[in-house]
């Protein structure tokens, strides 16, 4: 089964950090790089991973945030949302949020590791719980 999901950047980071293969967010990743999930994403989305991701904090290599980068662009889906005019705790949060808006005719999904950060909607998920709705078509 193939899904749509736009990925907040929080799940990229604890995925490409984590040394367990078998955590939510590495395997949300891989579904990305083999085709199970189709990352959906905006210009300000790809913008804000090539910023986090350099953080020196992480230390991710440019060869790897390449990758990732060049994986996510290619196999990806690029929207240009239409503004939502919501007001979420995080203001940085939007473009995910309006994104996923904009995807739900084809069931997206946004994953994130801040669920409280988004309104309770039942296409707001956490790494887990995307899994288990791939698992379960």
């Amino acid at each position: 089964m193939i899904c749509y999901a736009v990925i907040d950047t929080n799940v990229l980071v604890s995925a490409l950090l984590s040394s367990k293969d078998d955590t939510a967010t590495v395997q949300v990743l891989g579904k990305v790089i083999t085709g199970e999930i189709i990352p959906v994403y905006s210009n300000v989305i790809t913008k804000e991973y090539r910023e986090v991701l350099s953080r020196k904090k992480f230390g991710f290599s440019g060869d790897l945030i390449e990758y990732l980068m060049s994986a996510i662009e290619k196999y990806g889906i690029l929207v240009d949302p239409s503004p939502s005019g919501i007001t979420l705790p995080d203001m940085k949060d939007v473009p995910f949020y309006e994104v996923v808006l904009e995807k739900r005719n084809d069931n997206a999904y946004l994953a994130t590791g801040n669920i409280k950060h988004f309104p309770k909607e039942p296409f707001v998920v956490t790494p887990r719980e995307l899994l288990d709705i791939l698992n379960s078509k």
